[in-house]
Parts: C-alpha cells; structure tokens; sequence
C-alpha cells in the first residue's frame, strides 16, 4: 500500500491543517487577550492612579498657599502645621508617581522636572516667619508646582485616551483574526467535505453500481477509478473480479449451448424411436407397452423442453437482442395468449380474470418476445396457484409516461420479501417451492431480459390478498 496517498494520510493531512488553524487562531486570540488585559491593567491601575495622585497633589498646592496667606495674615502655627502636612503630602504622590515611572509606564516630563525642582528645594520649617521674604515656599514657585502637575494632569488624559485607542485597536485586531480563523477553518472543513466526496463517496458510489450489477445477472463493467488509495485497490480488485466473472460466464454460456446441440440430436433420435414403437411400426404393442412409452415421450418432452429454454437464455446472454417493434392489437394478442392455456387451466379448474380498456390503441413491441414474456408469466401463475382459484391480468396504459402497463397475478404461496431481489436471476427458485414444483428458474429470467430489450421494467409485489403480482412496463410508442 502506498501510505503516501493512502486515506488515512489525506485524513491525517487535513487533520492536521484544521488542527494548526484552531490552535494558530487560539494563539492569536490569547496573545490579543493578553495584551487587552495588559493596557486596561495600565489604564486602571496606572494612569488612573497618576490621574488621581495629580488631582489630590493639585489640591495639596491649593491647600499650601492657602494655609501660607492665612499664617502671614493670623500668624497662627496651625496653618503652619497644615502648610506642612499638605506638602509632605505633595512630596509623597510626587514619589508614588516616580514610582509608577520605574514599572516601565510613561509618565510626563513634567513629572521628572518637578522632582528635579523639589531636590533643589530647601525649606527650613524652623526659619522665623514674621516677614515674607522668609516664606518656606515662595508664591511664584508655587503657581510653577501648579502650573507643572495641571500640564502632567492633561498629558496624562491623553496617554490613557492613547491607551484607550490601542485597547480598541487590539479589540479589533482580536475579532479580525476570530473571523478569519473561523472563515479558514469552515474553509478547511469544505475541503474535508469535498475530499471525502471526491476520495471515498464518488468511488463508493461506482463500487455499489458495479456491484449493484453483478447482483442483477450481469458480470459488471469496469469502474474507473483513478486514485491510488485504498479505494483504487479495492477498484483493482473488482474489476479483476468482474474480469473473472465474465469470463466464467461466457464458458459456461458455451458449455451450455455445446451441450445443449450435443444431447438434442440423441434425443430427437430417442423420441422418434418412441414414437415408432409407439405407433406399432416396429411391431404390436400391448397397453401396458404404449403406457411406459406414452411416459418416456412425455419425459423426453420435458427434457427438450429444458434444453431449449437453457438455449434460449445463452443465446439472451451472448447477444443483444434484435427487438422489431411491430404495431400490435393488444385485445386479440392477450385473448390468443390466454386461450392458449384453456386446456392447463381446465385441469386444476382454474379461471382467467381478464380486464382491458374498452379502448385499447395499438403498442408498438415485437410481438414474437411479448409473446414469450406472456407465456412464462402466465405459465408461472397457473403453476403456483391452487386449485379451484383465479388468475388475474390486469392492462392499462399510462398516457402520460406512455407506457404499456400489464399485471399478472396469481393466488400462490407469493414471494418472500427477501427473495424479491433474487427471483429474476438465473436459475433461481423460491424456497417456498422448490420441494413442490418443478422448473429450471429461468422463465421469469427470460421475461425480464426480453422487456429490458424492449426499454421496460418489470417487478414483483405481493398484493395484500396474497399470492404474487408480476407486473411489466414498457413504451408503447414507435
């Protein structure tokens, strides 16, 4: 076996490209998800906190320089004290936001300059405050600390509304590539449909047909298949298989139609002997005599009677069959046909039931096969059915499939559902009747390759009254 393009590697390939696909676009999604996770902790946990140290350092300034005006107005040490918890304060959310800067996140300039202002900042809490010269934080330097931290504050709203866009922006980029790894993966799964269509169904389909085939009498045609799978070997197989089935068909179709000439010659011999003899020619023959030889001629009758339908279906299975469609009466060929079979019918009592249109126009069949298919069919039903019953024939014509429509049936032991699909085979009896009647199994044979030759069908059903219906099809057009 070629493993190379064996089917369990094409599974295997396509297998394993939806299985890259799915874990690629997880990849991409996680990556994604990570980095959204990544800016909102930024923003949430960053700039947000920087906004809110801003906000609370804006008003550690206001506080200072309030607190300074009401100590040179009061002289009172409590605005001292408050002027100087309210700048611890602004020197601690200066070194948190510092802090932040050192966590890899951007922080504005502004920041960096006011922390280089604060080290050169010398306040001496102890210097004597009864003149302004001797403030600890002049008042311009103040508005410059205020002026810096309300730039920080908007340059800091633009980083998080930056962050926000990046945020949206891998969002974005996360759904892109959620659809695009969904469209490859339906697109990849079409593949898997359509090379499952094309490598296993479409040549199981040809494998069933051919089979379908052999089981219809026929040795089956060779399939094509040109894969080099499994399945093409089990095509190899079959058509070898076939190969040797048309051959061993055509022998025995040779065997048969040899034999056949061989044993008709010393059998047309016998039979004139026994009709010889029979008719006192050879000599006076009591009635004991003309008994046993009445008997052999009816035995020799038999035999040839099995001979010729024997060659009649080899040469069916040599030849295609020379069908010359004839216009033909329909009431005074069924009224013929069953006439013909008064005298059988006669010995087991049994009646004909034979409708037709009242307007029937004529089909076009070749009226020597038509003939040979009615016979077998009614034969049949006279054969199975018990005494004292009825054998029903039913035509009509179907106008708009133009089609010729003729049912035989019968009050017999019916067709077992199994067999239904067998009972046109060559050589095949019923279970139900091989142990009570006669025959060779190649009348309905006969029948159905005559109508196939004529563009028809035909079919078996057993109607719910029981028994069997033997009903054919076939155009009724020139």
């Amino acid at each position: 076996m070629n493993l190379k393009q064996g089917i369990t590697t094409k599974f295997l390939i396509w297998f394993l490209s939806f299985f890259l696909i799915y874990f690629g676009t997880v990849l991409v999604l996680y990556f994604n998800v990570h980095q959204m996770m990544s800016i909102s902790e930024t923003i949430t946990g960053k700039y947000d906190k920087i906004s809110q140290i801003a906000r609370q350092m804006f008003e550690n300034l206001l506080s200072m320089e309030e607190n300074e005006k009401k100590f040179l107005l009061l002289k009172d040490d409590q605005y001292r004290s408050q002027f100087s918890q309210a700048f611890d304060q602004l020197q601690q959310g200066l070194a948190e936001v510092m802090a932040l800067q050192s966590e890899n996140v951007t922080v504005s300039s502004r920041w960096k300059e006011l922390a280089e202002r604060n080290k050169r900042l010398e306040i001496t809490m102890d210097s004597p405050a009864d003149t302004a010269d001797d403030l600890w934080i002049p008042e311009e330097e103040l508005d410059t600390w205020r002026n810096y931290v309300a730039q920080a504050r908007t340059e800091n709203e633009k980083a998080i509304e930056l962050a926000n866009r990046e945020l949206n922006r891998s969002g974005v980029l996360t759904v892109r590539a959620s659809m695009i790894g969904l469209g490859l993966s339906v697109l990849v799964g079409l593949a898997g449909i359509f090379f499952v269509a094309c490598s296993m169904i479409r040549p199981l389909g040809k494998l069933i047909q051919g089979i379908r085939s052999i089981s219809h009498q026929s040795p089956g045609k060779p399939i094509a298949v040109n894969s080099q799978d499994e399945f093409g070997q089990l095509a190899m197989a079959y058509n070898e298989m076939s190969f040797r089935l048309r051959e061993e068909q055509a022998m025995r179709t040779d065997f048969i139609s040899m034999l056949s000439h061989e044993i008709r010659t010393p059998l047309t011999s016998i039979r004139e002997s026994v009709s010889l003899i029979g008719e006192g020619i050879m000599g006076d023959v009591n009635p004991m005599q003309k008994k046993f030889l009445h008997i052999a001629d009816a035995e020799i009758g038999r035999v040839c009677t099995l001979l010729n339908r024997m060659m009649q279906v080899s040469y069916l299975e040599s030849v295609v069959l020379d069908v010359r469609r004839r216009p033909l009466a329909v009431a005074p060929f069924m009224t013929e046909i069953f006439d013909s079979f008064h005298p059988v019918a006669q010995e087991k009592n049994i009646c004909f039931d034979v409708q037709l249109p009242e307007k029937l126009p004529d089909i076009y069949a070749d009226e020597k096969y038509l003939r040979q298919v009615m016979f077998n069919l009614v034969d049949n039903a006279i054969k199975f059915s018990p005494k004292n019953s009825t054998v029903r024939c039913r035509i009509k014509l179907d106008s708009k499939q133009k089609t010729f429509i003729c049912k035989i049936l019968d009050t017999g032991p019916g067709i077992l559902m199994e067999e239904k699909s067998l009972i046109f085979n060559r050589y095949y009896r019923g279970k139900n009747i091989r142990e009570k009647t006669d025959g060779t199994g190649l009348g309905l044979s006969i029948a159905k390759s005559i109508v196939e030759a004529h563009g028809g069908t035909i079919e078996v059903s057993s109607p719910q009254e029981g028994g069997a219906c033997f009903s054919f099809f076939i155009p009724f057009g020139s």
